[in-house]
Order: structure tokens, then sequence, then C-alpha cells
């Protein structure tokens, strides 16, 4: 036992200098960046976003991903004719928003989108306007895919809520939406219209077929500039729609990036984890905390955290980092985590695990590195040194990543390309 473990550590020390060189001065490569990409889309969920013109698809997206509108207009890619896929982050996709042209449009024929959509969901959201009663184009199409899949989980977002509002109106505090409809007929605050409407839409869904749940959420999400608050109106009632319909692996995803206790930097900097972590898992690459045989997809995360931080990796930096988590507490640590022969994680022995323990190791230790990465920067970038806490995160996040990285096993869910 002593002897590969003191083998993983020489081999370790001795994968910094390569480290250096790809992470401190790395050459542009396109392929390599493709590379990254396709291998994160083979495992990131998709949600297909269904709805007429107008109705808030794009406003669902900027608050789920944090994206502005300008990013979100840039970034959707058009994968037929007329439907369009959204990969978020673009870099190394987590999770992927797959729009079809408003549904109702005069001239348009959704059936060559909606079966590409078919083979790539995961999951139906459905944006509806909520005074809009003309929703029998969106719910002929829901009718047609439940019968040809009727364990697919739908979310229906029953959105603009304020457009029921008396001048000078505002959202009803606190969120009252998640009761029986029924009961907001005797809420003053809540226009008796608003409430038929929403009680109308949710009638058009009774006669689908299939045992997948099909849950509705009133939201509202608008800027500053409309003068409502708050601009995110049922965002955690959404949040938690969609877990309560989602697979396991997307339901680990919203809530790294919903969480409401987490600030902005570390909402960005989640995304860019998960979805690196995604593509080493998918690449069935093998390292021990990241650090033997660097793979570039772990390079190109570390690269992209200091970008979020506005920090440089040199060879000071990264010499610290390393120091901070010290490799025989690492391979102690994943040892503890009861990986089974860790010597086959180390390629030098032309063996490999098997490939589920493989994948989980792959995505567990780069979610991890990326998770204390995070960590080092920020402490960094406010002066302090704090080796314990570097640590104790990787342990932490990488116990974490172990979980979910079982849940992926046992609840697959191919994006597909």
């Amino acid at each position: 036992m002593s002897r590969w473990i003191d083998d993983i550590n020489s081999r370790i020390a001795l994968g910094w200098s390569s480290l250096w060189d790809t992470v401190v001065n790395p050459e542009p490569d396109l392929g390599e960046a493709n590379e990254i990409v396709l291998k994160a889309k083979k495992i990131a969920p998709v949600i297909w976003m269904l709805g007429k013109v107008q109705s808030g698809k794009t406003s669902i997206v900027r608050v789920i991903t944090q994206s502005s509108d300008a990013e979100i207009g840039i970034g959707f890619k058009a994968c037929t004719q007329t439907a369009k896929i959204f990969d978020f982050p673009a870099e190394a996709p987590v999770l992927r928003f797959l729009d079809t042209r408003g549904l109702g449009e005069v001239s348009y024929d959704p059936t060559e989108d909606m079966e590409f959509c078919e083979e790539k969901a995961n999951l139906i959201l459905i944006a509806m306007k909520a005074l809009d009663p003309q929703q029998e184009s969106v719910v002929e199409v829901i009718k047609s895919v439940r019968d040809r899949h009727p364990d697919w989980p739908i979310v229906v977002a029953q959105t603009c809520l304020h457009e029921s509002y008396q001048p000078g109106g505002n959202h009803v505090l606190p969120y009252p939406y998640s009761a029986d409809l029924e009961n907001l007929v005797l809420d003053s605050s809540i226009s008796p219209v608003l409430v038929r409407s929403l009680n109308y839409q949710r009638s058009l869904f009774e006669n689908i077929s299939g045992p997948a749940p099909i849950l509705f959420v009133p939201i509202d999400f608008t800027i500053e500039e409309d003068g409502f608050s708050p601009i995110e109106y049922g965002i955690d009632a959404l949040i938690y729609a969609l877990q309560e319909a989602a697979p396991e692996t997307l339901v680990s995803i919203l809530y790294d990036l919903n969480s409401s206790d987490i600030d902005p930097f570390t909402k960005r900097s989640n995304a860019h984890i998960l979805g690196y972590s995604t593509a080493a898992s998918a690449a069935d690459i093998i390292p021990v905390a990241g650090i033997v045989a660097v793979s570039g997809v772990q390079a190109k995360m570390l690269h992209s955290l200091a970008g979020i931080y506005d920090a440089e990796w040199d060879k000071r930096t990264l010499g610290e980092f390393a120091g901070c988590l010290g490799t025989g507490t690492v391979v102690r640590l994943l040892a503890s985590l009861g990986i089974r022969q860790l010597v086959k994680l180390v390629p030098v022995y032309g063996q490999t695990a098997g490939t589920a323990t493989a994948m989980a190791t792959s995505f567990a230790t780069t979610f991890a590195l990326g998770k204390a990465a995070c960590f080092f920067l920020e402490k960094r970038k406010l002066g302090i040194s704090n080796p314990d806490g570097v640590i104790e995160i990787y342990k932490r996040e990488l116990t974490k990543a172990f979980r979910v990285a079982k849940k992926r096993e046992q609840n697959p869910n191919p994006g597909g390309e």
C-alpha cells in the first residue's frame, strides 16, 4: 500500500511542471476547446422551452442562468431552420435550453422542430402569459408529445402577472400561489380576472395523458426599470417545481446555480465548475486531485475561474495552491472515500477503474479542485492565506461531488448533439 502511495505522491510532485506549462503558458487550441464543449454536451440536461412569441421564455433563461439578455441573444445557436439551442456556460455547458419558434405563428409548421427536440429533451418548460387564454397551439403540441412520451415531466410557467395589476400595483407578498388557486378568490389583493385566467389555463391540460407530473407556477420576471419588486417574483417556486419534476442530475445543477445564500461570484463560478466537471466525466479522465497528468479540461477550468476572480495563475500562485492541497493529504482523502484499488486510477499502470468509478472520480476530483481553487483565489484576492481552509473545502466538496456523481450514474441524462 505504502509503495504505490509513495509512487502517486512522487508523480503528483513531478506533474506540477506540466501543470505550470499548461496553465501558466497555455497555447490556443480551438480543437481542444471544441472537444470540451462536445464532451459536456453529452451529459448536460436539456430543457425544452415551449410557448408563444413574447411569452417570457428568454426571461426565464436569464433568471435561471443569471445571464444578460444580450448574452442570451448571442448565445442561442440555430439547430434547425426554426429552432435554437443555448448552452450555459458556452465553454463547458452544464445546462442546455432548446427553444422553438413561437407556437401559433402564421405559416409555421412545428413538425420538424418537434421531432428534433424530442430526441434531445429531458424536461419541458412551457411559458404562458397568464392573461392569454389562446393557448390551443401549445396544448396541441403537448398532447402529441405526451402521447409518445407519457413519462416526460412538464412545468408550466404562467408569466407576466403584472399585466393584471391596477396602476401603481405591485406583487403580492408573501408569494401566495403555492396554495390551491380556489383559495385566492377570497384574497382581495389578487385580481379575480387573474385567478380565473390561471385556472382556465390549467384546465386546458386536464385531459393530457401520462403519469408524469404537470406543474404550474405563476411567475413575473421583470427588470428594475419596470418598477416591480422583487424583479424575480416566483423564482423560488419555479426552481422548486423544476426540482420536483426534473431528473436527479438537473435537480443538483439547479440547486447549485440558484442557492439564495451565495454571492454572484460563486453563482457564476458554480456553472463553470459543473460544466468542466461534466466534460471531465464524459472524457473519462482519471486524475488524482487534478494534478497527475492534468488534463486540458481542468487547465481551462482553472483559467476560467481565474477570469471570474480577476486573477492570474503563475508559478508562484500555483505553487501556493499546491502547498495548500498537499499531495499526501489528497491521496488520503481519496482513499478515505472508499475508492477501491486507487492504484488503478494512475494512468502509468496502463489500467483504468470500471467505467462508473472512473467517471465518478473524474467528475468529483475536477469539481472539488474547482471549488478549492475558488476559495483559494477569493482569499488570495483579500491578501489572506488559509491552507487549512483550502483542503477543508476540497474534502467537503469531494464528498459532495461523489454523491452527485453516483446519482448521475443511476439517472443518466444524455443531452446529445
